[in-house]
């Protein structure tokens, strides 16, 4: 990815709820090995929210509201509604950012986000780089910006997340397509709706996978999980994310 031509494993997930979503992304970190190709994972949600790792479902009175659809993700932050957008994941062993720190490969990293932007017309940038932006933190994620949040017209247009082993930087993001209600709702923050691009998340996935490839010229192979990886997932799903048990 910095040096050579790499070859991403691509996987391309249908719409799931926040459990299966979490658990997934839970499977591929979990089950990835010093030598197994990098992976790309673009997937959709089911109306539902997640919340960081260290936060407590408890401290939320929506619960409710979503009658059981909401997980916490393997990385921190605040609450992150969803249903309305676009995520993506990234496993990628170390050696491929050897030599960057938690900043630096978060700025590598987004390039492909920015190259996302820029192919609908935007013109975004991150947040530290925008003078009219002061970088705070917020309860909810959309609301608050970190320096590498993209900014597109002075507004925060979608978040990530990352988590470091010793074998692997894990990498997941969102970008808000649509608005929930046909209004502006502060907790979801701006969507590309808002600047009046109408893009499907069929449409958003290929341009994902697209900026992606062009930003780091690597070679996609196309994928699924795999024996191992669901079976991972299953056992998650069952011991750590069914919540009801706790």
């Amino acid at each position: 990815m910095k040096d050579k031509k790499s070859k991403f494993r691509v996987i391309n997930s249908s719409k799931a709820n926040a459990k299966i979503n979490m658990a997934i992304d839970d499977s591929l970190l979990s089950c990835f090995e010093k030598n197994n190709l990098p992976i790309l994972r673009v997937y959709y949600w089911d109306k539902s929210f997640t919340i960081g790792i260290s936060q407590d479902f408890d401290s939320y009175s929506f619960n409710e509201e979503y009658n059981g659809n909401y997980a916490k993700r393997i990385t921190g932050g605040g609450v992150l509604f969803h249903g309305h957008d676009i995520s993506y994941s990234l496993v990628i062993p170390t050696s491929l950012l050897d030599g960057l720190n938690i900043k630096e490969s978060y700025e590598f990293i987004c390039r492909f986000i920015l190259k996302f932007y820029e192919k609908i017309n935007l013109n975004a940038k991150y947040a530290k780089d925008s003078e009219d932006i002061t970088l705070s933190k917020n309860e909810y994620c959309q609301v608050g910006f970190e320096a590498y949040d993209i900014i597109a017209n002075g507004k925060k247009i979608g978040g990530n997340a990352q988590r470091r082993t010793k074998k692997a930087v894990f990498q997941h993001g969102s970008i808000p397509l649509k608005s929930l209600n046909g209004e502006y709702d502060e907790k979801i923050g701006t969507t590309l709706e808002d600047f009046d691009i109408n893009l499907e998340y069929e449409n958003a996935s290929l341009l994902l996978i697209e900026a992606f490839n062009e930003t780091f010229d690597v070679e996609l192979i196309q994928s699924e999980l795999t024996e191992e990886e669901v079976n991972k997932k299953n056992q998650l799903l069952k011991d750590k994310y069914d919540y009801s048990r706790k």
